[in-house]
């Protein structure tokens, strides 16, 4: 009956729950339980709980020298590549995790280069920087623009 009740309850919550949270459901429902008989179930069933995946943070503390904030948020460019932004951004796919890297132009949002990877590194970076540098004119002198994130 417990077997059963355990398989149920892991079931209803698609894996996520673990022997302690199993644990006080059962115990609504039988009262007073054992958290390791639970455990030992688990165990002879091989169900296992999943574990929550901590979110991505680049952030490192003072690392390197911080530039100066020439934008001041004033993100309205009058001419194009006036002024370009970059960020790194993180997707979840079912391979592992991917990472974005654009360069947008802030005046027609137009993406002069771009850049995606497995980790966020300073190839990456350079990757992409090179591609933006190919397709500006020789003689632009744009501001680029980044949180200094990664």
């Amino acid at each position: 009956m417990i077997r059963q009740k355990v398989i149920e309850i892991y079931q209803d919550n698609d894996g996520n729950y673990g022997y302690r949270r199993i644990t006080l459901k059962l115990r609504d429902f039988l009262g007073a339980i054992n958290r390791k008989r639970i455990q030992r179930i688990m165990q002879q069933l091989d169900l296992k709980g999943k574990c929550k995946q901590r979110k991505y943070r680049s952030y490192q503390g003072e690392v390197g020298k911080i530039a100066e904030n020439v934008l001041q948020r004033d993100f309205h460019a009058t001419a194009p590549n006036e002024k370009l932004v970059t960020d790194i951004t993180e997707f979840k796919c079912a391979e592992g995790k991917l990472y974005l890297s654009p360069i947008k132009d802030l005046f027609n949002s137009e993406i002069l280069a771009d850049d995606l990877a497995r980790s966020p590194n300073f190839e990456q970076v350079m990757r992409m920087l090179k591609q933006a540098v190919a397709k500006l004119p020789k003689d632009a002198k744009p501001i680029l623009h980044s949180d200094q994130g990664w």
